[in-house]
């Protein structure tokens, strides 16, 4: 992800409250790690009444339930699997989710992301972005939580995860998974707080006509690295001599 939360928020027409939440510019990230604060998009009400409003948010990658537990350093309790990804097919029934999927659901907003094909040990990572250059909005869905006992004004933890579905076209060659992209005519329609999921857009792949593939250097393959040149095409790979 390489836009800036304000020019996101401008862009689609919303309240930016990423930028002072982070008192900090927030920088470009070509590697994204789960744990890591991302930006992210919902539908809220200012007031009980009015009509809920856009707001860009930034958000931990890795749900975090409201009911999860406490932990000795007052943080949540992360001894089970990080939830930075949830099946569309099992969101409305999984008890992690389930609570999330009824009014709670948000876009993540990427260039692209990265996928590996191939066995352990040797596999060689594509990306997949945009092919007309802007971004791709991925359905997710996002969290609240606060530690045991902590004052009702304290703010509390955000979090989300990235909804995923089987591949489709292209993609299927090199994962059977994909997150699920939401048309920018659905966005609306996905993150009403007030209505339930929409079955037709967790069954669909939304903008799959749009993303491109390329190769990339492994370089991606480390979080260590982190710049534009993880998503250059991949230098062809050296020929071998041959013995005669």
């Amino acid at each position: 992800m390489t836009t800036d939360p304000a020019l996101l928020a401008e862009k689609i027409k919303a309240l930016d409250e990423a930028t002072a939440a982070e008192q900090k510019p927030v920088e470009p990230n070509f590697n994204v790690a789960p744990t890591t604060t991302i930006t992210s998009v919902v539908r809220r009400h200012a007031e009980p009444e009015d009509e809920p409003t856009r707001r860009v948010r930034s958000m931990r990658w890795g749900l975090v339930p409201s009911w999860a537990k406490t932990g000795p350093d007052g943080g949540p309790d992360t001894k089970g699997p990080l939830l930075i990804n949830a099946r569309a097919e099992t969101v409305t029934t999984s008890s992690a989710f389930r609570a999330s999927a009824k009014g709670k659901r948000c876009l993540v907003p990427m260039d692209g992301w990265y996928e590996w094909r191939g066995e352990k040990g040797a596999k060689t990572p594509f990306y997949m972005y945009g092919e007309d250059a802007e971004l791709l909005f991925m359905a997710g869905l996002w969290s609240t939580w606060r530690p045991k006992d902590a004052p009702r004004d304290a703010p509390p933890l955000m979090s989300c995860t990235i909804i995923t579905t089987e591949a489709a076209g292209p993609l299927a060659e090199i994962h059977d998974r994909m997150p699920l992209t939401i048309s920018e005519r659905d966005w609306d329609r996905w993150l009403d707080p007030d209505a339930p999921v929409d079955d037709g857009l967790l069954k669909g792949h939304g903008d799959l006509d749009r993303i491109a593939v390329r190769q990339v250097s492994r370089l991606v393959n480390s979080v260590r690295n982190n710049g534009p040149e993880l998503i250059e095409p991949a230098e062809p790979e050296p020929e071998q001599a041959t013995l005669l």
